[in-house]
């Protein structure tokens, strides 16, 4: 899919029908006519929009003659077999020619949404270098929101832990940690990226376009410290929690052992006096009587120890 828009005067985003000078072409999961009708107009490698469509590639910026291609890693929300959210990572394509910006991505993102629906100050297609980073500050942010979202989960499967005697709270752990790991080694990547934009001439920056990578640089370094706290802490929650859970499991095994043997005791003797051969006090007239008080004193006298014990 291929959509076109530009700015009018009054700053405004509109959709078009061709692509001209200063407009932005947003490519999402586009077929390989797409690709090559986009890649005649604005004479840019194919090779440079299919590797944005690649899962597997790394974040990286790289300028063939007047074009700036930058692939960044952003974040959405899936769910694994079990039903366990993830948050995994995949590449976004920027390409900054003479002429327009494009964007290629293999997924609808809602970093982009807020460009096509005029929610961003300041924002116009023909300024590449401002857009570029608006696109990159919006990637941090949302790295941080799903960071927040991550931390609400772990807090509240923590909550669920402390009764569970079950593995399903400890598999959700597993999904957040799996997350964290995916947006730790992006958000890496896409500071070393950031970096490269600071210290080489990649793009031409005004003050106030230096002033924005500033931000993206802080809000993707904040980014990666809470990701690699959140998987310090998750880690050693898990740890923590597989021992409760291990440590309850036995309290609940040792509370069954004793009322086996407790309720072993009655039935020993019952089956004493139950045998068909010549018994003491088998005439006596308080013969069950007896064995009653017996039977109450053994199994009192063994759960008193047990009580003192702690094994209820």
């Amino acid at each position: 899919m291929i959509e076109i828009f530009k700015t009018d005067q009054d700053c405004k985003v509109i959709s078009a029908e061709e692509i001209t000078k200063g407009c932005w072409v947003n490519m999402v999961k586009p077929s390989h006519e797409e690709v090559e009708l986009v890649s005649s107009k604005l004479n840019v490698p194919v090779d440079f929009i299919k590797n944005a469509l690649d899962d597997d590639e790394w974040s990286r910026i790289e300028k063939e003659d007047q074009d700036v291609f930058i692939i960044i890693d952003f974040p959405y929300m899936t769910h694994d077999d079990a039903g366990f959210p993830i948050y995994e990572t995949i590449p976004i394509g920027i390409i900054m020619t003479d002429n327009c910006f494009v964007t290629v991505s293999s997924k609808e993102t809602p970093i982009l949404e807020v460009f096509k629906k005029n929610k961003v100050k300041g924002f116009y297609t023909n300024k590449k270098t401002r857009f570029a980073l608006q696109i990159l500050y919006f990637i941090s942010t949302y790295y941080l929101r799903y960071l927040k979202q991550i931390n609400r989960k772990t807090n509240e499967i923590e909550r669920e832990l402390h009764q569970s005697l079950k593995n399903k709270e400890l598999y959700a752990f597993l999904a957040l940690e799996k997350s964290l790991v995916y947006f730790t080694t992006s958000l890496k990547s896409n500071k070393v990226v950031l970096q490269k934009i600071l210290r080489m001439n990649y793009v031409k920056m005004y003050e106030e376009d230096k002033d924005l990578l500033e931000d993206v640089m802080i809000e993707n370094q904040q980014a990666i410290e809470m990701a690699e706290t959140y998987s310090s802490i998750l880690s050693g929650m898990m740890d923590a929690f597989a021992s409760v859970i291990s440590n309850n499991l036995n309290m609940v095994m040792k509370f069954l052992t004793s009322v086996t043997i407790i309720l072993a005791l009655p039935t020993m003797v019952a089956s004493f006096f139950g045998m068909n051969v010549n018994l003491p006090y088998q005439n006596h007239p308080y013969a069950f009587v007896m064995i009653l008080i017996v039977v109450f004193l053994l199994s009192s006298f063994t759960a008193l120890i047990f009580w003192k014990k702690k094994f209820f």
